[in-house]
């Protein structure tokens, strides 16, 4: 597993997986541009052999006391393997070393496999926001992660290795 910061290289490949993982509701390539050129943010990409196959990315300004896990997505057949886990780990460890005491994101409540990263986590869900996902008419589950103080420093590079 090879996780590295995203450049706007990437974007290319970024949107391809894009596309692939959320075929109705996918981001522009504006907004990813975007995304990937904010100083108040970090994304990644996974490379497995010398190919993008997932990226993710946490929204953390320096100082917050909140962050959001904003996307994280793998070509489908290079789900299931710990990659997920390894790059939700590392965003984590930016947001605390930000600042951020709680982390929120939104999942699809018709993708169980995510949903189940997240609780295994220590995310806990919130709430839910009926019909969020358009057009397709699907429930965000909003989680939330508190941050504890020594949450970053127990979280190792080597923990992050899949």
């Amino acid at each position: 597993m090879t996780l590295r910061d995203a450049t706007a290289d990437d974007l290319d490949a970024i949107m391809a997986i894009e596309h692939r993982s959320f075929p109705t509701d996918a981001w522009s390539a504006a907004t990813m541009a975007a995304e990937l050129s904010s100083p108040h943010g970090r994304y990644l990409v996974d490379e497995h052999d010398g190919v993008i196959i997932g990226y993710g990315g946490v929204r953390a300004l320096h100082g917050s006391a909140d962050a959001d896990i904003q996307t994280i997505a793998f070509l489908p057949e290079h789900r299931g393997n710990g990659r997920g886990r390894a790059l939700l780990r590392v965003l984590l460890l930016t947001a605390a070393d930000r600042g951020a005491r709680e982390v929120f994101l939104e999942v699809r409540a018709d993708n169980p496999s995510a949903e189940g990263l997240y609780l295994a986590e220590g995310f806990e869900e919130l709430a839910r926001r009926p019909n969020y996902y358009q057009p397709d008419n699907v429930d965000a589950i909003v989680m939330r992660l508190r941050v504890r103080a020594s949450s970053a420093s127990t979280i190792t590079a080597e923990e992050t290795k899949a």
